[in-house]
């Protein structure tokens, strides 16, 4: 019944409420989150394969050809080089056209590199083979920068866990691939091709078959998704010193700006010193087992415990860092890294349960360092400039790469093997003051 006598008590609307972390954090449905990670779990199994085939054998193809171990470092270096230009490319597309055009043409390229490699081998074309494995490059880069992806639309607190589920993707493909080394092999010969050929039959495939996963199923695209999020969200006033800017916008403070900058270094010096000394060991180990005895099957079996080791740890590894914080995880990772390199340089060289041991460590500490620098890169990028700033910071990873491929055979051919697993774990520990230095500042 009407009442007509006394006005109508309205209730007020509800005061507008700060959101308690950044819109663009905000930006998805957990469901759709979860559809993200299931699609890009899926291309990082299958890109794993394609990576950790091309690692196998590319040094020993290189040195069958050339006849020469000073130059088997140089399939790293080139594959890394072209990971460098793959990576400018990749996060350049993704940030024009989201995630989805960048990754799929990085996979796509790297299956044509693929292809290359298999001719050259064919025609016994050392300079087809260093063409076409820079080409194949491009799948490294892509395969490190799908795990931002996964991160696009994470909650802050479970950034490091997003991108450790993308990481720990890779383990099965990876782990498969160089255990696939002699059935490829044969299947090569059978062809008429080189059996060392026979790997990159299998990368080809499976970087194709990435790129098809990620055009065809990656929908919504995350960053887009984070961006429009971002954009459709108003302003609010200033809720208080201790609550987070937006991610969408540039901080204007030039003290802000400073931080961030100086945050991005860190993650970055992280990463690159963790790369180059993993490259650098991972690269020669396969070399160093040929040259006593080994055969593919054992050295396929010591990379792939390696793959295993750079992967598998990731969701421990990104529950460390979401409780612990990157910068204790990052410290980890030098002593790890250390470790490796003491294992491998007093290991016998017919010690295979060593050199494997060594290897694990080595995939252990590159793990530790890749996702704690991730976190770090992540946490502190705005998102308006956050895929040309993780681009520009895997540029750098490709090259310290590069640098370790290029430089390791030449280091072996001079001072020996356990010359360069010594060196490379002495120094991963350059690392430590730089953290030891921010935690201080942080703690103040």
């Amino acid at each position: 019944m009407e009442n007509r006598g006394e006005p109508v008590a309205r209730t007020p609307a509800p005061p507008a409420v700060p959101p308690a972390v950044p819109p663009a954090e905000q930006a998805a449905d957990p469901a759709v989150q979860r559809h993200v990670l299931r699609v890009l779990v899926v291309s990082q199994v299958l890109s794993g394969a394609g990576l950790a085939a091309g690692i196998t054998v590319g040094a020993l193809l290189a040195q069958d050809m050339l006849g020469s171990t000073g130059l088997a470092g140089l399939p790293s270096a080139l594959f890394t080089a072209g990971s460098a230009c793959a990576a400018i490319a990749v996060s350049r597309i993704s940030a024009a056209r989201g995630r989805r055009p960048g990754l799929a043409a990085g996979y796509a390229t790297g299956a044509v590199g693929s292809a290359g490699v298999i001719t050259a081998a064919a025609l016994d074309s050392p300079a087809l083979l260093f063409a076409a494995l820079f080409v194949y490059g491009a799948g490294t880069a892509t395969n490190l920068q799908a795990r931002y992806a996964g991160a696009d639309l994470a909650a802050p607190g479970h950034r490091a866990r997003a991108v450790s589920t993308v990481l720990v993707a890779t383990t099965l493909g990876g782990v498969l691939g160089p255990n696939l080394a002699a059935p490829t092999g044969d299947l090569a010969h059978l062809l008429g091709l080189p059996r060392l050929a026979g790997p990159f039959l299998l990368a080809g495939l499976a970087y194709a078959a990435a790129a098809l996963v990620l055009a065809t199923r990656l929908h919504p695209d995350p960053l887009l998704l984070a961006r429009a999020a971002a954009a459709a969200t108003p302003a609010t006033p200033a809720p208080g010193p201790d609550a987070p800017a937006p991610a969408r916008d540039v901080p204007a403070d030039p003290a802000a700006a400073a931080r961030i900058r100086n945050r991005v270094l860190l993650g970055a010096q992280v990463m690159v010193v963790t790369q180059l000394v993993m490259v650098a060991v991972m690269t020669m180990t396969p070399v160093h087992m040929h040259d006593h005895g080994h055969g593919t099957a054992a050295s396929g079996l010591v990379i792939a415990l390696h793959v295993a080791a750079m992967y598998l740890p990731s969701p421990l590894t990104g529950r460390l860092v979401d409780r612990h914080g990157p910068l204790a995880v990052g410290a980890a990772a030098g002593l790890t890294l250390l470790a490796a390199g003491l294992v491998a340089a007093l290991a016998p060289a017919d010690s295979v349960a060593l050199l494997a041991l060594a290897l694990v460590l080595l995939g252990l500490g590159w793990n530790f360092g890749l996702v704690s620098g991730t976190a770090v890169i992540t946490e502190a990028a705005p998102l308006a400039t956050r895929a040309r700033t993780q681009g520009a910071v895997d540029v750098a990873i490709a090259v310290s790469g590069t640098t370790g491929g290029l430089a390791s055979g030449a280091v072996v051919d001079l001072a020996g093997y356990s010359a360069l697993a010594l060196g490379g774990g002495l120094l991963a520990l350059v690392i430590l003051p730089a953290l030891a230095a921010t935690a201080t500042r942080s703690r103040r």
